[in-house]
């Protein structure tokens, strides 16, 4: 049954309506407002509803039968799919807005509207008139106040699905008690009625007989209202929220015969009020659905959004703030169950303001809960009301009272509805908890001035709102009724647009097409049919029958243009040219206008065949008006198989319609020859006696040149293309056409191949270049190839040495000729004579001419090979420079005489220099490797630096290469920048070619290069006697001797020297003197006394070498022997002290100077010796104590006998040790270390220290072993810091008296 309950109160302006059916619980939609939308009002007569002004009692409004012609029933709009299910909503929340009345929402609004889709009517507005009318009588008669949740002073009344009244709830006296009904809620199986109550009471009623089951008054604080009271989808369990924000659980329980009721605080107003509670409720369908069983609840306080789940044990899934919102926006949220991603699973949506979100809740596999936040909805206006009417639509009615249906996935608003007249009621008293004492928070007094929960209720796709004087039900209209109406409103192109839309299923918000969609579509079709009958009857009725003809036509173009474009959308173009054309000749110039909006649709090919009277119609209707240009344009378009051809040649003849006679000729009858064969009849006979061409004829040979394109390539004229297998034979049939020796009707003064000099006369440019265009087509075709080469054949033959063709037109025809000769597959012939003509034509610099073209040509005639053979290397250069072929460049660079020293820079450039891509640089690396002799033999120098610069990995392979040639010449000149890292013997081998070429930079390349081996390198120089390079090695080597003899080998006799020629022997000599005294200067300080005077048998070479000679030795030779030696020398025995005193005299004065560094130094020396021995002498007089009085590897006493006299040996650390123990753990190395005290001494380390250390003994510093004092020396110096310094310290001063000494001496 269904049922209405309704509760009253006097001061409260908002109604709840509920309604069940069988158990089940209808889906959410939302409605939008649309100013022109009628409310349909239901006749009083239907329902028998008495007349107000007869003042009946009570009783009798409540018990007055009622007898209904037509009974209201509500429609179950649920679809049967996953995408539609909408039979499981009870209670809905709504959404609050703060700014609906805002100027610029307004304007957007608009906007919206002016280009949206056509969507029509989407919800049918109804009035429940039987129960309004009870509501208005009881107000009006018994004095029982406004309604609030449609109740009467506290009384429930409930009504079935007629309307008819079946149950009357309590008493006038419990209403004073508890104060109106506020909150109202029927149970799954519709058993169980919830009410709630001002004063806070909360009472269950059994709906099957109106018994009082429970009074409930400590469910919640005292003093509170009852604002929300919801049974959830387990019979046993409800939840309610009351004016405090607190939100609680209530369970029924029935122990003994009683009926009790436990409550548990689920949220508490104290940390943050609830205004509005939603539990989830699932249709039949889907009780098994994984999150059922969870029993969630859907929270809304002035904050945020919670999503708690009851059982098995309360858990909080989610909570979700607002954001910045208007305090005075009301919170409001509603459960759907909605297909996303091929599962269905439920959803809320909840906003506070004008943004709606979406959260969906999910199970996965492994069984975790996932709350999904979805995309969000925004909107221009503040929202008090949230309703779902499937799991695709919504309704939200705004602060204006009005109401915005809108689709959910694409976000489309669908209509807009005004419910002002509704004046829908709104509880603010209960938020506000009047019949309590007030004593709420002001922000939630703030929200309930807009709160109109219990107003809003939907089922089944249905939503029922609750107004002071009446209920008003909204329902979503069917597909046809949207359709109807527009049709009532004879809006027919509207109606025409949204049943496409269903057709296409793009249309939103869908209602009754059920089925396969193929069904559907045809059952869409069938009604569009219906409206074109009646759109162009309507119109045919209603034309004006006076006024101008415009008027009238305007009239028929409203309409025909609509009617055609439908009826082509759903393929009925019998409809269209048999029962609505007929319909249309009736009327002369509905027929005229039929007959001209064919063209665009013609001319699109959307209408590729007319019946034949519609075509001679169509046709006659063109010529009688004068549209020949419409009747050549859409006869090109068409099928002609079914007209007379005859006929339409001769009238496209004689109105001069070229391109239509042609696709006629075509298209009918497969010729291809006639067209123009009728062509050339009229524009031949003007060209051959020299007139000018009129227009019409100059446009004739336009077609005509277009025609021959056409038809040589394979497409059709003026469009499509040519069948497929007429393309080879057609083909034939042009070409001998063209080449024919003389017309059908010819005559003895008609020169040979009239055709094609009918068209080199008409346009001999475009004319080739048709001519170009087939021949690009030309590859394998070996007879197509004949016919290109008799047509050239013919070409030369009619305009070379013919006075008929001017210079341009034979300069067009060398143009021509020189694009075919240079491309790559050339197969034409061309005597040579002739090709100098054209290169001659070409080239010419006095013909200024078309200049661009013929550099093009130019450029591509001379990539032909008569031009490579003619080695014209510049032009072929700049060709592959355009083609990127840099490979044959360097060809042309190699071959070209002048530029061969070019080529370095070049490969250069390319392997360098950005711009150029690795495939380019690959190509040039390649052909300069292949080329890599010749690069030699043009500079070697060049070529050293390119190898060095880009071909490092290469240098092997390219000495190979080089080896196999010995007929490279010598070269000297500068060496390569660049550095490479080569093998010792490739280094080897320039080192012997440099001997052989380059004896001069033989020694510097030694001396910068690091990688050659010493021995095979000196033999190398030895075999080229190379004295200077041998003597660098040797010195190198080590061999200070060895360098210094060869280098002495210069004082041979002067026949076996070889100088250069601008040295004289002397100068020879002095070089060598020079590098002798430089080899002794850098390696004396490694050579005895006797070896550094080896040096001095140089003296008698020459006088004036002497005294560098020995200003040399004095650094390191002493005095007395050098002064020695001069004085022993028979040179100087002979000569005066004069010439030897400055030398004298100098080696006095740097005497005296090392002397006195020598005593400073000693004095120094001394004075830092005293003080180190001092120290070190402190340190080893210092007596050691032991830590223990036993040995630490045996640990028996130190002294194990008495009478033994045993060695013991004691570390600074306090460890001691017997002297056999420590050797047996062979930590004692036997060593031999000069300046320590004996030979052979042992060198000790503590055993337990460097094994706790984990000391190497490599590392452990030398101890003297021996006595008790010398151990301790030893071992002092070892472990302390100080100490071990000054043993480091006195090492070095030891050596340093060694090398002092050394050179004193």
């Amino acid at each position: 049954f269904y049922d209405v309950r309704v509760s009253r109160h006097s001061q409260s302006r908002l109604c709840v309506l509920a309604a069940q059916s069988d158990g089940n619980r209808g889906g959410m939609c939302l409605l939008r407002d649309s100013p022109p939308h009628p409310i349909l009002q239901i006749d009083d007569k239907e329902f028998d509803i008495p007349q107000v002004d007869t003042p009946p009692t009570l009783e009798s409004i409540l018990n007055e039968p009622e007898e209904e012609d037509e009974p209201f029933v509500l429609e179950d709009t649920c679809l049967l799919n996953t995408e539609n299910i909408d039979a499981h909503s009870c209670e809905t929340s709504s959404l609050a807005s703060s700014d609906s009345g805002d100027r610029a929402h307004l304007k957007r609004r608009k906007a919206i509207e002016t280009n949206a889709t056509v969507h029509g009517s989407v919800l049918r507005h109804s009035t429940l008139k039987g129960v309004s009318a009870q509501i208005v009588s009881a107000a009006e008669k018994v004095d029982a106040g406004l309604p609030t949740a449609i109740s009467f002073m506290g009384n429930v009344v409930l009504s079935d699905q007629n309307q008819a009244l079946r149950l009357c709830l309590g008493t006038t006296a419990t209403g004073a008690e508890y104060g109106a009904v506020s909150a109202l809620s029927i149970n799954r199986d519709c058993t169980r009625l919830l009410c709630g109550f001002a004063k806070g009471q909360i009472t269950m009623w059994d709906l099957a007989n109106g018994k009082l089951l429970r009074t409930i008054t400590d469910a919640h604080p005292p003093g509170t209202a009852i604002l929300h009271v919801e049974f959830t989808d387990l019979p046993t369990l409800a939840v309610c929220n009351d004016s405090g924000g607190s939100v609680f659980e209530l369970s029924f329980r029935r122990v003994m015969g009683m009926r009790t009721c436990e409550s548990r605080c689920l949220f508490s107003g104290s940390k943050g009020e609830v205004c509005c509670v939603e539990p989830l409720h699932a249709a039949a369908e889907l009780k098994d659905h994984p999150i059922t069983p969870y029993c969630l609840l859907a929270m809304a306080s002035l904050t945020k959004i919670l999503v708690i789940g009851l059982k098995p044990s309360l858990k909080v899934w989610m909570t979700f703030p607002y954001g910045r919102t208007d305090p005075a926006s009301v919170p409001v949220l509603a459960w759907q169950f909605a297909a996303v991603q091929k599962a269905v699973n439920p959803v809320v949506a909840f906003c506070r303001g004008d943004t709606v979100h979406f959260l969906l809740v999910k199970k996965d596999e492994s069984g975790t809960i996932h709350v999904i936040k979805q995309r969000q909805l925004q909107l221009s206006c503040d929202l008090i009301s949230l309703t779902w009417l499937n799991s695709r639509t919504l309704v939200l009615m705004d602060s204006s009272e009005k109401l915005h249906v809108l689709d959910r996935p694409s976000q489309d608003e669908l209509e807009t509805l005004d419910l002002h007249e509704v004046q829908l009621v709104y509880n603010s008293s209960h938020f506000k908890s009047l019949a309590t004492g007030g004593n709420v928070s002001q922000a939630l007094a703030l929200v309930g001035e807009r709160a109109c929960y219990q107003s809003v209720c939907s089922y089944a796709g249905q939503i029922f709102y609750l107004g002071t004087k009446s209920v008003h039900i909204m329902t979503l209209r069917s597909w046809r009724e949207r359709v109807e109406h527009f049709l009532k409103q004879e809006r027919f192109t509207e109606a025409l647009s949204l049943a496409w839309s269903f057709h296409e299923g793009t249309a939103k918000a869908v209602l009754g097409l059920f089925g396969d969609p193929l069904k559907r579509k045809a059952v869409v079709a069938d009604k569009m049919v219906e409206i074109l009958f009646q759109y162009v009857e309507r119109s045919l009725k209603k034309c004006p029958e006076q006024g101008k003809i415009q008027v009238l036509e305007q009239h028929f173009q409203d309409m025909v243009p609509v009617v055609v474009d439908y009826c082509l959308l759903l393929q009925r173009t019998d409809l269209l040219f048999n029962q609505i054309y007929s319909r249309l000749l009736e009327n002369p110039v509905a027929r005229g206008v039929f007959l001209e909006s064919l063209e665009p649709y013609i001319l699109s090919e959307r209408i590729g065949c007319l019946t034949a009277p519609v075509m001679r119609d169509l046709l006659s209707y063109f010529q009688e008006n004068g549209m020949m240009e419409s009747v050549e344009g859409c006869l090109v378009h068409m099928d002609i198989t079914n007209l007379d051809i005859q006929q339409v040649v001769r009238m496209c003849w004689d109105n001069q319609l070229y391109d239509a006679m042609i696709y006629v000729f075509n298209s009918g009858m497969n010729d291809y020859i006639s067209p123009m064969e009728k062509l050339f009849q009229v524009i031949g006979p003007p060209l051959q006696e020299g007139k000018p061409l009129t227009d019409e004829q100059v446009i004739m040979g336009n077609k005509l040149l277009v025609y021959i394109s056409c038809s040589l390539a394979g497409r059709a004229y003026p469009l499509g293309d040519i069948p497929e297998d007429l393309v080879p034979q057609v083909k034939n049939q042009v070409f001998e056409f063209l080449i024919r020796l003389h017309t059908v009707e010819s005559t003895l003064e008609e020169e040979v191949h009239p055709y094609i000099r009918t068209l080199l006369h008409f346009d001999t440019r475009e004319f080739l270049n048709v001519l170009a265009l087939t021949f690009e087509d030309f590859k394998n075709d070996k007879q197509a190839l004949e016919y290109q080469q008799r047509i050239v054949d013919i070409l030369l033959k009619v305009m070379v040495d013919n006075s008929d063709f001017t210079p341009s037109q034979v300069g067009c025809l060398f143009t021509f000729l020189a694009r075919q000769l240079a491309k790559p597959d050339n197969t034409l012939f061309v005597n040579r004579k002739l090709f100098d003509q054209v290169l001659e034509f070409l080239c010419s610099p006095d013909d200024d001419t078309r200049h661009t073209e013929r550099q093009q040509v130019r450029h591509l005639l001379f990539l032909s090979e008569a031009v490579r053979l003619a080695t014209c290397y510049q032009i072929c250069e700049f060709m592959y420079e355009q083609k990127h072929l840099y490979d044959r460049i360097i060809d042309c660079y190699l071959k070209d005489p002048l530029r061969k020293e070019e080529i370095y820079n070049y490969v250069h450039n390319i392997l360098s220099l950005p711009g150029y891509s690795p495939k380019d640089k690959q190509t040039a690396r390649r052909k300069a490797l292949e080329h890599v002799k010749e690069l030699v033999r043009i500079n070697p120098a060049k070529t050293a630096e390119l190898v060095a610069g880009h071909f490092g990995g290469e240098v092997e392979c390219i000495i190979t290469a080089l080896q196999v040639s010995a007929d490279c010449p010598s070269h000297e000149g500068p060496n390569p920048q660049a550095v490479l890292t080569l093998r010792p013997d490739l280094h080897e081998l320039l080192v012997g070619l440099l001997c052989r070429f380059c004896p001069r930079q033989v020694t510097p390349f030694l001396q910068t290069s690091q990688h050659y081996r010493l021995e095979e390198t000196i033999e190398i120089t030895k075999k080229h006697d190379l004295r200077e390079a041998t003597s660098y090695l040797l010195e190198k080597k080590g061999d200070v001797q060895g360098a210094f003899q060869v280098l002495l080998q210069v004082r041979a006799p002067p026949q076996s020297l070889v100088p250069h020629d601008d040295q004289t022997p002397l100068s020879v000599v002095e070089e060598a003197l020079i590098d002798l005294i430089q080899l002794c200067h850098r390696n004396s300080h490694g050579l005895n006394q006797q070896q550094r005077e080896v040096g001095s048998c140089i003296h008698g070479t020459l006088k004036e070498l002497t005294m560098k000679v020995l200003n040399s030795m004095s650094s390191f030779i002493a005095l007395p022997a050098i002064i020695q030696r001069i004085l022993q020398d028979p040179v100087y025995g002979k000569g005066k002290l004069a010439e030897i005193q400055g030398l004298i005299l100098g080696m006095l004065e740097t005497f005296n100077y090392e002397q006195t560094l020598l005593e400073t130094t000693t004095s120094l020396l001394n004075s830092d010796l005293h003080w180190s021995l001092a120290h070190l002498r402190k340190a080893v007089s210092r007596g050691l104590h032991p830590r223990q009085d036993h040995c630490n590897i045996c640990l028996q006493q130190y002294k194990r006998r008495q009478e033994s006299e045993e060695e013991i040996i004691i570390f600074s650390c306090g460890h001691l040790y017997h002297c056999q123990c420590l050797q047996r753990k062979e930590q004692g190395v036997m060593g031999k270390e000069p300046g320590l005290v004996g030979d052979g001494v042992h060198s000790w380390s503590c055993y337990k220290c460097t094994s706790r250390q984990g000391t190497r003994p490599a590392d452990r510093v030398s101890v003297v072993g021996g006595r008790m004092r010398a151990t301790s020396l030893a071992q002092v110096s070892l472990t302390l810091p100080r100490h071990a310094y000054f043993h480091i310290h006195f090492t070095h001063f030891r050596h340093f008296l060694c090398l002092f000494f050394f050179f004193t001496v």
